[in-house]
């Protein structure tokens, strides 16, 4: 990928700890949250408009739904979000309440279910994590599909839907299984380990061609990782630690990125810290995002 990307801070929002940038291809729109602040954040890019939802803090993740709802991670269980009434209905819980444990990044299936993680912090080094991964469907159904994961990041699948990409942030582990509508996780391998590149992989995404788009959150950058998981491509950014990343626009051909501020570990005083960003001219498309099935 020889291409000189153009990288541009969109708005004047200002996150403490923005993630879950998600694209709706109903309403060309992007969503994203504000995870500390408790905001979810809707840019229309054709008017430059964001709006606010506000939501119970910390939250972790979203999806948006078939209908226009969204699905959500909260601290310690699932929520849905419709944001005609910006009412908020309780789902199920994960089964914990640990202090230090709360649900991190999520994402829609395959198959319209919602896929999160939990981050464990605060442990001892000798303490193994509590949590883990979890999938809910539209009735309500939980399923425990991982444990010991740290801080669980990066949730994304292959075009054909058949692997799962998931890091393990603390372990600087981005893992890959084969994923099917029924039944766990299996044959678990890893993908890219990123100790060498200074930094655990955060949030990602995974092009047209099935490549892995990642964040390095302690190094300012972003990877682009082929699928056999050799980095092919790295853009630094403007912004110290930024956060997430995913596909949007009306081809799918901008990468929009969130960032932090002042997140619980991690913080940064430049002016452009917790912004929203666009890299153009990749010359690479994304895949529409999966959405949570309602019903």
């Amino acid at each position: 990928m020889n291409t000189i990307p153009r990288i541009t801070r969109i708005g004047a929002t200002k996150d403490q700890l923005g993630e879950s940038p998600v694209w709706d291809e109903q309403t060309q729109s992007l969503y994203w949250i504000d995870s500390l602040a408790g905001l979810i954040r809707k840019l229309s890019p054709a008017t430059g408009t964001i709006e606010e939802f506000r939501v119970p803090a910390p939250i972790g993740s979203l999806a948006l739904a078939h209908n226009g709802d969204a699905v959500l991670a909260l601290r310690h269980g699932f929520a849905r979000y419709d944001f005609r009434t910006q009412g908020l209905t309780m789902g199920p819980k994960i089964g914990l309440d640990h202090p230090m444990l709360r649900l991190n990044d999520g994402k829609a299936d395959p198959f319209g279910r919602f896929v999160a993680g939990t981050m464990h912090g605060g442990r001892a080094e000798d303490e193994r994590p509590l949590g883990g991964l979890y999938r809910i469907d539209a009735p309500g159904a939980l399923e425990h599909l991982e444990t010991d994961l740290a801080v669980t990041n990066g949730p994304c699948f292959s075009p054909d839907g058949e692997t799962f990409y998931l890091s393990d942030t603390a372990r600087r582990v981005i893992w890959a299984y084969d994923y099917r509508q029924e039944g766990p996780l299996a044959n678990r391998r890893i993908f890219a380990d990123t100790e060498a590149l200074g930094s655990g992989a955060d949030g990602a995404t995974v092009d047209a061609e099935g490549y892995l788009w990642t964040v390095l959150v302690r190094i300012g950058a972003i990877a682009r990782f082929a699928p056999d998981g050799t980095m092919v491509h790295r853009i630094d950014m403007p912004a110290r630690h930024p956060t997430s990343v995913t596909f949007g626009g009306p081809s799918l051909d901008v990468l929009y990125v969130t960032s932090i501020s002042r997140s619980t570990h991690l913080s940064d005083d430049a002016p452009d810290a917790g912004g929203l960003f666009a890299v153009e001219g990749l010359r690479v498309t994304g895949l529409p995002a999966h959405r949570f099935d309602a019903r």
